[in-house]
């Protein structure tokens, strides 16, 4: 028997089975797109979190970072001295050094004068560390007193800004404190806050009275082009204090998501609901193949007397659980996208459907009916031509 006919034939049957009964394929249809769905769901708000949890970071304009190793996040920072990043212009590689504050603030709604939290970034408008195009072309703006650039994609709950200022209705407060919002940039709302501002490191201060230019949240440093980045990690390693972590851009970024990973309960969360989804797919899929040989023991027993062999039929249960996957896959992967759509209307946050996460989703789907196949050929042994006759 070539290969073709030793798929071939078990598929054959497997497919006649599945579709003999169709209300019991319809079932188990369902079930492998509930279980699809929910995990495309948490892959997609995994990766949301992610791509949140870098938007600040992956817009900082560096080579190396300074930050306290206290500090479990960008967002949630243990200040340490600016004369600790002074202390890095010593190294002859380094060119600039620039300290950045950042803190949550109530926000005032100008329209209904309800308040929300918010991200304050401050640090000084010429060091063009952010790279944000609106950012650089309003810096001149930005060195005025009490004036911040707010994020467009913001929740909507801070209100019309656009509107807003184009009707000249641009004054508010931030912590108690007033401020003109004098144009706009585009960062992205994140699990930590729901919207961004951007001013100076001066009016940062003048927002924030209890903090100092002498305490910074994290140290930007850029060096002479062609130098390694790498070497002077390892030599500033040596001369900064220890309560300091030395942060290239890439161990930046890798740093965030880790704390949203492995120390936030939300990351945790996220990988649960994941393995719920493919627990709870797998004990339908188990139940549909269970039920089917439970139900065929006699047809099977029968063939196996006629001279089939064992493995003919172990080959036609993982038939049915491959069919099983692909009929749950193709309806669960276009309703998951329209939820993709859905959510990123209400959370504000980008839940792109890459080709690599169908393929990842597709491939858990299918060790899923597999593994569920894997368990339901025990049964086989039920078919005994011995018992039946």
């Amino acid at each position: 028997m070539n290969l073709v006919a030793w798929i071939y034939f078990p598929a054959r049957l497997a497919w006649r089975q599945l579709i003999f009964d169709r209300t019991k394929l319809i079932a188990a249809t369902c079930g492998v797109l509930f279980a699809c769905v929910l995990v495309f769901m948490q892959q997609g708000f995994r990766d949301a979190l992610y791509a949140s949890a870098a938007s600040a970071p992956v817009k900082l304009n560096g080579d190396l970072f300074l930050m306290h190793k206290q500090s479990e996040a960008m967002w949630r920072p243990v200040r340490f001295k600016r004369s600790e990043l002074m202390r890095a212009l010593g190294h002859p590689a380094i060119a600039e050094v620039y300290p950045f504050y950042l803190g949550l603030a109530p926000f005032k709604n100008i329209e209904t004068r309800s308040k929300r939290t918010l991200m304050v970034y401050g640090f000084d408008p010429d060091s063009l560390i952010f790279g944000i195009e609106e950012i650089k072309n309003k810096r001149t703006a930005l060195r005025l007193k009490d004036t911040v650039l707010f994020d467009e994609y913001s929740r909507p709950e801070f209100g019309p800004m656009r509107q807003l200022l184009e009707t000249g209705r641009n004054v508010t407060e931030v912590n108690d404190y007033k401020i003109t919002v004098i144009g706009f940039f585009r960062l992205g709302v994140s699990f930590a806050a729901d919207g961004n501002i951007v001013t100076s490191d001066l009016n940062f201060m003048r927002i924030f009275p209890d903090r100092t230019r002498n305490d910074i949240d994290l140290g930007v440093i850029k060096l002479y082009a062609g130098t390694s980045i790498k070497q002077v990690q390892t030599e500033l390693s040596s001369q900064l204090n220890e309560f300091v972590n030395i942060f290239t851009y890439d161990e930046l970024l890798q740093n965030e998501k880790n704390y949203w990973a492995n120390m936030a309960p939300i990351g945790f969360i996220f990988g649960f609901g994941t393995v719920m989804g493919l627990v709870v797919g797998l004990v339908i899929v188990y139940q549909i193949l269970f039920t089917d040989i439970t139900n065929h023991r006699h047809e099977f027993a029968t063939l196996k007397a006629m001279g089939y062999e064992h493995g003919y039929f172990i080959r036609v249960v993982f038939a049915s659980a491959f069919f099983l996957a692909i009929l749950g896959f193709i309806p669960g992967y276009l309703f998951s996208l329209s939820l993709y759509h859905l959510a990123e209307s209400q959370i504000f946050m980008p839940m792109p459907m890459t080709f690599t996460k169908a393929v990842t989703v597709f491939l858990f789907i299918l060790s899923m009916c597999m593994t569920a196949g894997f368990l339901a050929i025990h049964k086989l042994k039920a078919a005994n031509p011995a018992d039946m006759f």
